[in-house]
């Protein structure tokens, strides 16, 4: 699929760029030399192991070099990107950053729009991502090549999606670790020695998610079963859900979700990544 395609990606050398670039070498589904990466230092920096690999400052040789094209830069940032990508294939990972502004930016409409998540750096990552009218079979059998080197990645049937999707899935570890916080919190005010309770919370949270997701059962399902037996667990669960537990992460979504739609804005130094 990938096969003499050469890859440009714009900010290749941050979190998701770069992790986007090194899956794709290790993986073998680039070779170095189908590999450009432009950012504001040319040095090779996490590519130095693969010298092959094109690192650039200039973001227009990227554009004359590259077959397909990956933004990954600073929504904030996307108004100083200038190059002639003529109907070349460009892939977005900007959040806050519709298709229409990416394509009027960069004068086609032969856009993708994906959001990344921190997992990405680890091969866990999610992708969901939408095409423009104008994006080809062939155009999304490149773009799910590209993107499931960092984990899944799933076409999705509107832009809403992707914008409720940078509010959640988007967030990478954040709620996670904000659920974490709080155990860590309440296990340190209990007295636990501070490398327990880390430990402790850390392995309940990673060791249950595994769990959930191996089993594949509806979330409320495990739930139920386990307020249904009565025990230490089902009063912690009852009093979180009489608590508004529910309320209170609807809440939090619906707010970052109005942000991702550009109804709220972010507030200052704040971007989904790098």
């Amino acid at each position: 699929m990938l096969k003499d395609l050469v890859v440009g990606v714009i900010g290749g050398q941050g979190w998701v760029g770069r992790s986007l670039g090194l899956a794709l070498l290790e993986q073998r589904l680039l070779a170095p030399e189908q590999l450009v990466v432009s950012s504001r230092s040319a040095h090779t920096g996490a590519y130095a192991d693969w010298p092959g690999v094109r690192c650039v400052q200039d973001n227009r040789q990227l554009a004359d070099l590259a077959d397909v094209i990956v933004l990954s830069i600073r929504p904030q940032d996307l108004a100083d990107i200038d190059i002639p990508v003529g109907d070349k294939l460009v892939i977005s990972l900007l959040a806050m950053a519709s298709l229409d502004a990416v394509a009027g930016q960069l004068g086609t409409q032969r856009v993708v729009r994906a959001m990344p998540n921190a997992a990405a750096e680890i091969q866990r990552g999610y992708f969901p991502w939408y095409a423009s009218p104008a994006i080809s079979d062939g155009d999304r059998g490149i773009v799910q090549a590209l993107l499931e080197s960092c984990g899944t990645a799933r076409e999705v049937s509107s832009e809403d999606a992707i914008d409720y999707l940078t509010a959640v899935s988007g967030a990478g570890p954040a709620y996670p670790a904000l659920l974490a916080q709080a155990m860590l919190s309440h296990a340190r005010q209990a007295g636990l020695d501070d490398d327990i309770a880390r430990e402790a919370v850390m392995q309940t949270l990673v060791g249950g998610s595994l769990l959930l997701e191996q089993q594949a059962a509806e979330p409320g399902e495990m739930v139920k079963r386990l307020v249904d037996y009565q025990g230490t667990t089902a009063e912690g669960l009852r009093t979180m859900i009489e608590g508004g537990f529910e309320r209170v992460v609807h809440e939090g979504l619906q707010a970052a979700y109005r942000t991702a739609r550009g109804e709220c804005p972010a507030r200052d130094g704040e971007s989904d990544h790098e």
